[in-house]
């Protein structure tokens, strides 16, 4: 059977990982930001099965496992807070996230009272 050259297969890793960093500092919708980290989460997985095949182990695989059950946990989590962020604000946009976080902290409204 023929196999991929794991330089190959880790610089695939490395690409999907620059690709969801990039995606993840230059976008503004909270639900894409979500999508990039995944992609980060995926080639960091895909380093550990290209790693474990390399040395011909079954401990890339194990921990590609336990990424992904933490992604989806991260998922879960980063969706609920989106729902409950778009139904306050009626949108995905990180700047909007900002803003609202400054005008409903106790801070804030301790120094608007002032």
């Amino acid at each position: 059977m023929a196999s991929i050259p794991y330089e190959l297969g880790l610089l695939l890793a490395g690409v999907l990982f620059a690709i969801g960093t990039v995606g993840l500092i230059t976008r503004r919708n909270l639900l894409l930001i979500l999508l990039c980290v995944e992609v980060m989460l995926n080639a960091a997985g895909l380093a550990f099965v290209v790693a474990g095949s390399r040395w011909a182990q079954a401990d890339g695989q194990v921990m590609f496992i336990f990424l992904l059950s933490m992604a989806a946990a991260e998922v879960a989590v980063g969706l609920a807070l989106l729902l409950l962020h778009f139904g306050r604000a009626r949108t995905l946009d990180a700047d909007a996230l900002k803003a609202s976080e400054r005008t409903s902290s106790p801070a804030a409204r301790s120094s608007e009272d002032d």
